[in-house]
């Protein structure tokens, strides 16, 4: 896929894990990839989520929106089995955190967030930044790698319009080229679940409006995994995704359905000021009354 809607074969091939059939009283977690029940969230009195429910079906694609400290990060950090809830219960791929190794987990999740973009070396190569997520390690040092691994990690690069930067030093991209690279990382796993956390903050409009053409490219294929986007603003929903959550404060506005979730009166619930929305050509866009 070198272009934006190009047509190709699928860059994914791994079977979704079933979820668990429950016994009597366990909640039911076939076709979920994530399930959360009464979910919480505190650091010492502050309160970072409340109350959350959310389940995520294996084709669905989601995204997340809020002002800033709204928990979307917080949310998507469980998603990752990064974080354990204070209470509540979360079910990622049909583990529940608190009872499973969650290194072992998050090798079956892709995850790309501008802190793991800071850790990465300025000295390593584009190539080695994705293909080291092989060994999800961050920094290759004396891994040995198979043709194969580089061949997926070139396609990858390609997918996102940097194959060319493949041998190019991590600290020499703009940042824009940088959260391509990462989302390619992400995806060098065939990951059974993709979160995304702000993908496009601090692109230009360019550089914005072709990463969510690519991310729409990436989202309308069938065997994509389940993806979750965190984002600020509607303008960088890509065409294809299916689902939302509005966040405020740590609690839930509205989720469900994004052409219900997205409208006058929830943006303007969760933004706190009076917001119109309107959808067209599979986008969105708002702007105040």
């Amino acid at each position: 896929m070198a272009e934006p809607g190009s047509s190709s074969e699928s860059l994914f091939t791994a079977e979704i894990t079933p979820g668990i059939t429950p016994d009597d009283g366990a909640p039911d977690l076939t076709d979920l990839v994530v399930r959360m029940d009464g979910v919480g969230v505190r650091r010492g009195t502050t309160h970072l989520l409340t109350d959350v429910d959310w389940a995520v079906e294996l084709d669905e694609r989601w995204v997340v929106l809020g002002p800033n400290g709204a928990g979307k990060t917080t949310l998507l950090r469980l998603a990752a089995a990064e974080l354990h809830p204070t209470v509540g219960t979360v079910h990622v791929l049909g583990e529940q955190l608190g009872r499973v190794n969650v290194f072992e987990l998050r090798t079956r999740i892709g995850l790309t967030s501008a802190a793991l973009g800071i850790r990465v070396p300025n000295d390593e190569t584009v190539r080695d930044v994705v293909v080291s997520a092989g060994y999800g390690v961050i920094g290759r040092w004396r891994e040995e790698y198979e043709s194969a691994d580089t061949d997926r990690a070139d396609e990858l690069l390609g997918t996102l319009g940097v194959r060319p930067l493949a041998g190019r030093l991590f600290g020499t991209l703009s940042e824009g080229e940088r959260k391509r690279v990462l989302i390619a990382r992400a995806l060098m796993t065939d990951p059974e679940l993709l979160l995304l956390d702000e993908p496009a903050a601090g692109l230009d409009l360019g550089g914005r409006e072709d990463l969510v053409e690519r991310l729409g490219t990436l989202a309308a294929d069938a065997n994509a995994p389940a993806s979750v986007l965190v984002t600020h603003h509607v303008e960088e929903i890509p065409k294809g995704y299916s689902h939302g959550m509005l966040l405020r404060e740590g609690r839930v506005v509205a989720a469900g359905l994004l052409d219900d979730v997205l409208s006058d009166t929830n943006l303007t619930e969760t933004f706190g000021v009076p917001l119109d929305v309107r959808r067209r050509r599979g986008r969105f866009t708002a702007w105040m009354r």
